[in-house]
Parts: C-alpha cells; sequence; structure tokens
C-alpha cells in the first residue's frame, strides 16, 4: 500500500488560515457543510467561494510535498493518454501526464486518493508518481485529450 509522508503536521484548513486564504470562521462553516454532506474540505471550500483551486494545490504541496503542475499549457502525448481509461481518468479526477520506463506520471486533484493509485499501478503496471493540479484543470484536460 502506498504511504504519504506528511511534511507538515496541520490540517489542511490550519494552513489555509496560516496563509490568510480563509478565515476561522469559514473553516467553521466548510466544517458544518463537512460533517452533514461529507466530502473533501479543500472542495467544500472552493465551492462555497472561500478559496480558489490553486490555493488548495498549493496548500496540498506544503503538506505533503506534492509538486503542483498546472497542467493548461502542458502538451501531453496521445500514448500516454492511452494508458489510462477516460472512465478511470473521470472517476479519479486524474490524467496521466508522462511515461519514462516504468514510471507513470499522473496528475490528481486529490493526491491522497491511495486507492486510485493502487488501481492506476494495477491498470498499468507501472510505479505512479503524483502531482497536484486543480479539478477544473483536469478537466479540462480530460475534455481535451479524451475525445
Amino acid at each position: 500500500m502506498t504511504t504519504f509522508k506528511r511534511i507538515m503536521t496541520k490540517q489542511l484548513g490550519e494552513l489555509l488560515i496560516e496563509r490568510a486564504v480563509i478565515g476561522a470562521k469559514q473553516l467553521e462553516k466548510a466544517l458544518e457543510v463537512q460533517k452533514d454532506r461529507g466530502g473533501l474540505i479543500g472542495e467544500i471550500l472552493v465551492e462555497l467561494g472561500f478559496a480558489r483551486e490553486e490555493d488548495i494545490a498549493h496548500a496540498l504541496t506544503a503538506q505533503y510535498g506534492f509538486p503542483y503542475l498546472p497542467l493548461k499549457n502542458y502538451e501531453i502525448d496521445a500514448n500516454v493518454v492511452d494508458l489510462i481509461p477516460n472512465n478511470v481518468a473521470v472517476q479519479y479526477c486524474l490524467i496521466p501526464i508522462d511515461k519514462i520506463g516504468n514510471s507513470l506520471t499522473v496528475a490528481m486533484s486529490n493526491p491522497l486518493n491511495v486507492q486510485a493509485i493502487e488501481d492506476i499501478e494495477m491498470l498499468t503496471k507501472c510505479k505512479v508518481q503524483t502531482f497536484v493540479s486543480t479539478t477544473s484543470d483536469i478537466r479540462e484536460a480530460i475534455k481535451k485529450y479524451y475525445k
């Protein structure tokens, strides 16, 4: 099983408050919404308009050490895209970026989704390297590369 090494022990919400992205009251509201209906706190903060996707991605980068990769001007080889079926890319909100040898680089909005990483490793027979990207960047890339 893949394990993640936290660089910081702080929760995402605390990190966003420290970075002055959100206030304590906004975090409280988001946590209430999360308690009521579940979901990822970062996505809830974006839905509520309290944070931008980029703020969440950068905080995940600081918290866990995943590199951030904006996809807007990135060109992906069609052979790499073919490694992961469209439905899997949509389900896990990820897109393959590059393959070197037995190492597959993917951009994900939730790099902590161990199930997604394990599924991709089984599917592709590759070791997965994870980058963080925003949900909307990944959705745009999926639209662009999966026709």
